[in-house]
Parts: C-alpha cells; sequence; structure tokens
C-alpha cells in the first residue's frame, strides 16, 4: 500500500512511518496541511493520515477539499482532540475513520487496512438530488440558487431523507434518526413536520419532492420532485 501521512508532529510521525515501512508499506510524509492536499490531489494513495490542528491548512478544510475536488481516497483522523464534537465534523466533511493520539499501533495498522480493503466509493460531503443540496457540514441547504431557511429539526429531516433518496423510509425510522432516543410522543409528529419541510423545499418552486407511501412512509425523489 502507499500510505500520505499529513501531520506536523514530527516525532510522532517518524514512528508512525518507520513502523508503516516495517509492514511494507510506501510512506510519503507531509508536514503541512496546504502541502498535504497538493500531493493527495495530485498523486495516488491508497490511504491518507491526517491530523487536525496544522500550519496552512487543518486537518477538517484538507479533507473537505478532497471531497469537493472528488477525491475519495480513505482519510484516517490520527488527532490528540478527543472530543465528540471534534469527531462528528471530522465525519461531516468526508473523514471515514477517527483515531486519537496516544493510540495502538496495532490498532491503526488494522484500520487502515480496513480502510484500504474498503477502496474508494464515492462519499461526497453535500448531498443533492435534482435541484436540491445540502451540505451537514456547512449546514446549509438550498434549492438550486436559492439558499433555504429551516429550522434544526427540518434541517435534520431533510438530512435523512437525502441520505435516503429514492427509498421508502417510515415514520418510526425518521423517528429514531431525527428526534431524541428518549422521545415517547405522536408518531404523527413526523407528518406534521413533512408538511413543514414541503412548505420549505417544495411548494415556492412547485416541486413535488417528498412523496407520500401510504401505509408505508415516505420518499424523496432522487430528482428533487422536478
Amino acid at each position: 500500500m502507499r500510505i500520505l501521512v499529513v501531520d506536523d508532529d514530527r516525532n510522532v510521525v517518524e514512528t508512525v512511518r518507520r513502523m508503516m515501512v516495517a509492514e511494507g508499506w510506501v510512506v510519503d510524509v507531509v508536514h503541512d496541511g496546504a502541502l498535504g492536499l497538493e500531493k493527495a490531489t495530485s498523486e495516488r494513495f491508497d490511504v491518507i493520515v491526517l491530523d487536525i490542528m496544522m500550519p496552512g491548512l487543518n486537518g477538517y478544510e484538507v479533507v473537505r477539499s478532497l471531497r469537493r475536488s472528488q477525491v475519495w481516497t480513505p482519510v484516517l483522523m490520527l488527532t490528540a482532540k478527543d472530543g465528540e464534537y471534534d469527531q462528528a465534523d471530522a465525519f461531516d466533511f468526508g473523514a471515514d475513520d477517527y483515531l486519537t493520539k496516544p493510540f495502538s499501533f496495532i490498532v491503526l495498522i488494522a484500520r487502515m487496512r480496513a480502510l484500504a480493503r474498503r477502496g474508494a466509493p464515492e462519499r461526497p460531503a453535500v448531498l443533492t438530488a435534482g435541484t436540491l443540496s445540502l451540505d451537514p457540514a456547512a449546514h446549509v441547504a438550498s434549492r438550486g440558487e436559492t439558499e433555504l431557511t429551516l429550522t434544526p429539526r427540518e434541517f435534520s429531516m431533510l438530512e435523512f431523507l437525502m441520505r435516503h433518496k429514492g427509498e421508502v423510509v417510515t415514520r418510526a425510522e425518521i423517528l429514531d434518526s431525527v428526534w431524541d432516543v428518549n422521545y415517547r410522543g405522536d408518531e404523527n409528529v413526523v407528518e406534521v413536520y413533512v408538511s413543514y419541510l414541503r412548505k420549505r423545499i417544495d411548494t415556492p418552486f412547485g416541486c413535488k419532492a417528498i412523496q407520500t407511501v401510504r401505509g408505508v412512509g415516505y420518499r424523496l425523489a432522487a430528482d428533487g420532485g422536478g
């Protein structure tokens, strides 16, 4: 495998590099985010190991730029930032895995092998369905050139539907994904919010993205409803 390691902690990087070379892998090392982005977009790698806090560009900016450039090389974030929101941001920007420092080298190698086996399928950071687009990281949704004004709940529901575009999802599935796990209210709240969402993303544009599948649930049209 050919690996790109982008990290400004030279001591950690050198240890990681030596151990990866011992595995028989070819390892390229860069200590700056901007240089890492340039190398990752101009050359082919099997896996990219990426720190978050770096000079030039931080790891979030690097992985987001890669995905926007349609570079789908698997990215493992290797960082000292261990907060839940740090990890959530990394995945929203397009990372595939996340490991905090200090780390087990055995675990690192296993995860990198898993990423390499998975390969580089397209995993767009911005979701689209026809003229509908939604960027979870930037928390922006648009219909064509018009930015949509959505409440947090409406945004979450639209994101869930767009991640399952063309598929029928039940009210229970929507509740489990969009509402708190402890929610014990009426499932009809889903119907209410579908109505709200239609008024935001469909009615003003003469579209019909959200379809009701009677007796089952809802489906977001893959083409965005026209």
